[in-house]
């Protein structure tokens, strides 16, 4: 129905178990790739930055999307050292989770990694207000109070705090 190099609305006839049919609109969205480091005081780094669509600011993994032929790790890498001036060592995947897999097919990549290199001022410094260590510890009550309002990070920071602090 439409078409974007960012998405793709279709709309599917979707044939229930009973044998009704029904329309419904599905969204084709590119993948999205994030990483984050987590220093050796169990700090990890994250972006303050002001979501336009909901109106809200939150914490966040540095993230965008995968480019056509490009590898999901390498974006992660890219997306990180371009969004906070830090170059990440080797990546670990963290976790994959499909934000609204009832409207769309988006699959959201993160990963981490114990090391980074500081490589200067982040060349999409406009994409956050600023980049914090923040420690790993305060990651549910910072997710109760609202300050990582997307899914997908919350998800990524709970489970990143599971893996290091148990």
């Amino acid at each position: 129905m439409y078409a974007n190099r960012w998405f793709r609305v279709n709309l599917a006839d979707v044939v229930l178990p009973d044998g009704r049919h029904l329309d419904h609109f599905v969204i084709r969205l590119r993948p999205v790739a994030a990483a984050t480091v987590v220093n050796e005081a169990n700090e990890v780094l994250l972006l303050w930055r002001h979501r336009f669509i909901t109106d809200s600011w939150g914490w966040e993994l540095a993230a965008g999307v995968v480019e056509d032929g490009e590898e999901v790790a390498a974006a992660a890498a890219r997306e990180m050292e371009e969004e906070t001036g830090w170059r990440p060592g080797e990546l670990s995947p963290l976790m994959t989770v499909e934000p609204a897999n009832g409207l769309t097919d988006a699959r959201h990549h993160l990963f981490w990694a114990r090391e980074a290199t500081y490589t200067g001022p982040p060349a999409d410094g406009f994409e956050s207000s600023r980049r914090e260590w923040i420690p790993l510890k305060l990651v549910p009550d910072m997710i109760a109070r609202g300050e990582v309002p997307a899914a997908n990070m919350a998800a990524g920071l709970l489970m990143l705090r599971h893996m290091l602090l148990g």
